[in-house]
């Protein structure tokens, strides 16, 4: 056998176990779904009960942002506040705010406005004041675009035991009208679900900010809000901070349901480069790692190394990898949905492989540049996920 025979197979076996991780990803994210998602949550008693700080950073006015707001107004946990972050006092959506505080006097709700600047991360700016003004011990952290259903915080807080100190949702998305409505949805139930799932089944880190419950007093001795503001995924960085405290991160039985209402296929494949941006420099062997996991790349790679382990038909597995991948993701998306999906299984195809073929485009274009543009500010990212702060763009 010839060297260059040898090192094929060599490299043939290492992409042939790459397929089969990926596979044991994958059913493992669809067993522990079917487990935990939608399950009914177990009763608090009222010494379990403890109040609530919900922070809701805002910046703008969407045509959706009333109706998520007064979800969170309307929630039946029956210890909670609300507060409310704006940065600019110009902003309309101090407004809004003041009128649902006034429709629903009955509700503690508070609105702090102006930043308080500790680091690049705007986000962290605008939530500081509102963090060091909560009253409760637990902290909600919740974007604008979350709409909440009315039993969500009680889930929520079920989940948080004695040995828990960060309770996450996972990103999911509610129902809206058009194609780039249910691309978003195809994206977060299927690859975002299946990487999210799998991921806290085996204890990796998969925090996402977009709806976070904590314990204050566990963030405080970490340093507190403010010290997260160097990093731009803060969300990640909290993990770390309660799971180096011994304190375990924990999936949320019902998904948060993203409602922007301004959305299209172009600003979220911004939002998709983005997000790549942030995992590769916390973790930059993901460089390597998140392409070879992803359907198309994978499938070409364990076509190759299965003709040589094996002499099967390269085209023949590829075929099948991609059949079984697809009938498995549909399976993985109406666990996450709970039932049918409210679009066609014709759109679902469409999404489905629209997603799949352009997820190269996202990964070439983050690595064409270091920056990442993001709330009007340009950003230069480092190694460790340090962030820093290059210009404000002009709008």
């Amino acid at each position: 056998m010839t060297i260059d025979r040898v090192l094929t197979l060599c490299i043939a076996g290492v992409l042939f176990i790459a397929w089969l991780v990926c596979w044991f990803s994958h059913v493992m994210s669809l067993i522990y779904g079917k487990w935990l998602l939608h399950r009914a949550p177990q009763d608090l008693s009222p010494e379990d009960m403890q109040g609530v700080s919900i922070i809701k950073p805002l910046t703008g006015v969407d045509p959706n942002l009333k109706t998520n707001l007064t979800t969170f107004f309307n929630s039946s946990y029956p210890a909670f506040e609300i507060l409310f972050s704006v940065q600019d006092e110009q902003d309309p959506a101090i407004l809004l705010v003041k009128s649902l505080m006034e429709a629903y006097p009955k509700v503690d709700a508070k609105l702090f406005i102006g930043i308080k600047s500790v680091g690049a991360n705007g986000k962290v700016n605008n939530m500081v004041k509102a963090y060091e003004a909560a009253k409760y011990d637990i902290v909600l952290v919740s974007d604008s675009g979350i709409r909440m259903q009315e039993s969500t915080l009680t889930g929520m807080m079920a989940c948080m035991t004695s040995k828990v100190g960060m309770v996450l949702q996972m990103p999911y998305v509610a129902d809206r009208e058009g194609f780039a409505a249910v691309y978003e949805k195809v994206y977060f139930g299927t690859m975002q679900a299946r990487n999210c799932l799998a991921a806290n089944a085996l204890g990796i880190n998969c925090s996402t900010g977009m709806s976070c419950l904590m314990r204050k007093d566990i963030l405080d001795a970490a340093g507190g809000m403010a010290s997260f503001g160097k990093y731009l995924a803060e969300d990640f960085f909290f993990a770390e901070a309660f799971r180096q405290r011994g304190y375990k991160v924990v999936l949320c039985p019902e998904p948060a349901l993203q409602n922007l209402g301004t959305y299209s296929i172009g600003e979220f494949h911004r939002r998709l480069i983005r997000w790549c941006h942030l995992r590769i420099s916390m973790l930059p062997t993901l460089i390597l790692l998140e392409p070879i996991s992803e359907c198309m790349i994978i499938g070409v790679c364990a076509s190759f190394a299965i003709q040589h382990l094996f002499d099967i038909s390269a085209s023949v597995v590829f075929l099948l990898h991609i059949l079984c991948w697809f009938l498995l993701d549909y399976t993985l998306i109406t666990t996450v949905e709970n039932g049918p999906l409210k679009f066609s299984k014709f759109e679902f195809l469409v999404a489905w492989l629209m997603r799949e073929m352009l997820v190269v485009y996202v990964f070439i274009q983050c690595h064409r540049t270091r920056t990442i543009t993001w709330r009007n500010k340009v950003y230069r990212l480092r190694w460790g996920g340090l962030a820093e702060e290059i210009k404000s763009e002009v709008v």
